[in-house]
């Protein structure tokens, strides 16, 4: 699968895209701005780490890997 981004400049072809999408050929899909990919990063904040759950794990990473380095 490819994906493409399209800029359509006669509105007939708009039409024929629909049309190509009507047969399963090609999914148009809305384009991502920025409040759509906030809204969808939000969905997932009562899973996300906290900043102190962040900064321990890099600092656990930082322990083991200079400890190999000794």
């Amino acid at each position: 699968m490819e994906t493409l981004s399209v800029e359509i400049r006669n509105s007939k072809v708009k039409r024929i895209l629909k049309e190509l999408e009507a047969l399963n050929l090609i999914k148009i899909k809305p384009k991502l701005t920025l409040n759509t990919l906030l809204i969808k990063l939000r969905k997932n904040a009562d899973t996300a780490p906290s900043l102190d759950e962040i900064t321990a794990e890099v600092e656990q990473v930082r322990k083991m890997r200079y400890e190999k380095g000794s």
